[in-house]
Order: structure tokens, then C-alpha cells, then sequence
């Protein structure tokens, strides 16, 4: 049986390929990718810790703002909670069990029969599934979209500035990074929106993918708010000479590192998403900005009524650490960033 190394030896014997190429099968080979055998063992037994890890706080919050939204959307009975990346179900779960008794339909957007299977076991006939977001244009006219850590492990192109110009980074037969022109059009289109004012050298991500995704999002037929939790930057930090050499990281044992050609389909690939650009490309597409904030402060906004409803009872120790983990900035407040879009579906 071939491996991950081996196929990609067979693709590299015609030449190079762009870094996108060698992301994707590192990530989403469905043998020997990182994610594609199925869901991956997250928290502290696994490579990394998500807010869904840290406790069942998250998905309620989730739930109290997906009310909000049912309610300001005027009640609607077609009301549905869609989620893409829902990874092995645990946010379904705890979103589903925070509705109080809330008959909300929950729709998984998930293209791997391996992690709908895994989902399916956790959470049985309570939830929908459907492969992709195209199937969303003809779908329910009213919901809540929300995903958490997606578009982050999305392949990105790698681009390297020369002082003059920017060229694309390919990797070669040695696994090597080589540079050569652009591998499409619209990765050259792309890179005429990037600063022309860095020091020679700088290398940074294109995030092709992320683009894309938003653009079907837009052409979903409901109407609705979308929620998208990660960990990003804005422009200006995304280009600071602090980050010379972009934010793609490898994720292995809770260690990262940036040695992104080693142990491929073995670790996780990942980048910080460029959350300006993706607000620039929501808003050309009639997306409009609610909210966009450090997700501490945005978690924290959010958690007000029910804060607000524990007065006098006081909250629980576990709970208690789960709010401080995802709110407080020496954990997850700081380094993940929320974005809400409203979503009017002309």
C-alpha cells in the first residue's frame, strides 16, 4: 500500500507543486491525510485543544445566541443551526443540549462518509447532513450558521516577496521550497492586493480557499447571521515584520513548530486567517459586518443574559474554569477572534 510520501514523490516527478497541493494531501488524503481517516483525538490526549474541548460552554453560548437570532428573524419554523466542520459532533451535542427543549433543525454540512459516521453515533436522528455548501441554495430560508476552526486548516498558497514582486513557493522532488511564477490567474490577482513595501524575503499565506468558501456561503439561500470563530489577524499584523515568515505552523503533542514539509499526513497544518481580507470579500459580496472582536470580548457580550440569570445562584467550578479558558486573553480570548456577518438572503 503507497504512502503519503510516496504519493507525493509519484505527483512531484513531473515537477513541483504548489505548497496548496501538498497541504491538501497532507491534510485531506483520505488514507494517509491527517483528517481524512476520520475525526482526530482532541484536548489534552490529542495534538491541540479547540474551545468545543475545553467543556460544554461553548455550545451554550452558541445556543443562547442561535435563539437570539430564531427570535429576531421573527420566529420562523423553518429555523435551522447549520454547522460546517463539526469534526466529531461534540458542539452539535452541546448546542443541541443547551435549547432548552427548542425543536431547532441541526444541519451538519460535512463531505466525508467517515465523519459522518462518527457524528451519526454521537448524535443519532437529531441532526441533518449534507455534503457541501452548494446544497445550501436551495436549503432552509432561515438560520444561524457557525463554525469553529474551519476555514484555518483550509490549503493555502505560499508567496514570497523579492523586493520587486512576489513570486509563489512550490515544493520540489527533495520536499524542498523552490520559487516559480504563479500557479493561477487568480493567485496573481490576489497577490496585487499584497503590500509592495515589505523587506525581500517576507513570505506569507493565500488563503484561495477561504475566498472561495465565503463566496458559497453568500449564495446560500437563507437568510441569517453566520458566526466564525478562529484564530486570525488583522491586516496590519498579518503583514508585520514580526511574522516574516508567515503563519503556516505544523501542530503535533500540543508542540508547534514550522517545520511544515516534515511528517506530512502525520501533523497538523495550519494558518491564521487574514480576517481583514475575509471581512473585504464578505462585504463585496452584500455580507454585512455585526461584530468582530477578540473572541473573549465577543464570548463575554454574549454570555451577558446568562450571566445575568446566575445572579444570586453563583456558577459552578468547572464551569467557572470553562469560562475563564475561553474568555480570559492569557488563553483563548486573545489568540481566537470571532466574527458575526448578517446574512439577508437577496
Amino acid at each position: 500500500m503507497s504512502s503519503l510520501p510516496q504519493i507525493l514523490r509519484e505527483q512531484l516527478v513531473t515537477g513541483p507543486l504548489p505548497f496548496a497541493q501538498v497541504m491538501e494531501l497532507a491534510l485531506y488524503h483520505p488514507e494517509h491525510g491527517y483528517y481524512g481517516p476520520g475525526p482526530r483525538r482532541i484536548g489534552r490526549g490529542g495534538d491541540f485543544f479547540t474551545s468545543v474541548s475545553v467543556g460544554p460552554l461553548f455550545g451554550k453560548l452558541l445556543a443562547l445566541q442561535a435563539v437570539q437570532e430564531w427570535q429576531k428573524l421573527g420566529e420562523p419554523a423553518d429555523f435551522t443551526i447549520i454547522e460546517q466542520g463539526a469534526h466529531d459532533g461534540q458542539l452539535a451535542e452541546d448546542v443541541l443540549g443547551a435549547l432548552e427543549g427548542r425543536s431547532f433543525c441541526y444541519l451538519i454540512v460535512e463531505p466525508n462518509p467517515r465523519y459522518r459516521e462518527a457524528q451519526s453515533k454521537r448524535l443519532g436522528d437529531r441532526v441533518r447532513w449534507v455534503e457541501n455548501l452548494a446544497a445550501l441554495q436551495t436549503g432552509p430560508q432561515h438560520a444561524f450558521f457557525l463554525c469553529n476552526e474551519l476555514p484555518d486548516a483550509f490549503p493555502v498558497h505560499l508567496v514570497r516577496w523579492k523586493g520587486e514582486r512576489w513570486r509563489e513557493l512550490y515544493v520540489d522532488a527533495a520536499c524542498q521550497f523552490v520559487e516559480g511564477d504563479f500557479s493561477s490567474p487568480e493567485l496573481a490577482a490576489e497577490a496585487e492586493k499584497l503590500p509592495n513595501d515589505l523587506p525581500a524575503g517576507h513570505t506569507l499565506e493565500i488563503n484561495l480557499a477561504m475566498l472561495a468558501w465565503i463566496r458559497a456561503l453568500a449564495q446560500a439561500a437563507f437568510r441569517g447571521a453566520l458566526f466564525i470563530a478562529d484564530y486570525g489577524l488583522d491586516a496590519e499584523e498579518f503583514f508585520d515584520d514580526s511574522r516574516a515568515s508567515g503563519t503556516i505552523r505544523r501542530y503535533r503533542n500540543h508542540q508547534m513548530d514550522g517545520k511544515v514539509l516534515e511528517d506530512l499526513g502525520e501533523c497538523d497544518l495550519t494558518t491564521h486567517i487574514h480576517f481583514t481580507r475575509l471581512i473585504e470579500e464578505a462585504s463585496c459580496l452584500g455580507l454585512k459586518q455585526r461584530e468582530y472582536d477578540l473572541q473573549g470580548r465577543l464570548l463575554g457580550r454574549m454570555a451577558l443574559p446568562w450571566l445575568k440569570s446566575l445572579e444570586g445562584k453563583g456558577m459552578d467550578a468547572a464551569t467557572m474554569r470553562q469560562f475563564h479558558s475561553l474568555t480570559h486573553p492569557a488563553f483563548m480570548g486573545r489568540s481566537f477572534r470571532c466574527l458575526v456577518l448578517d446574512k439577508s438572503g437577496e
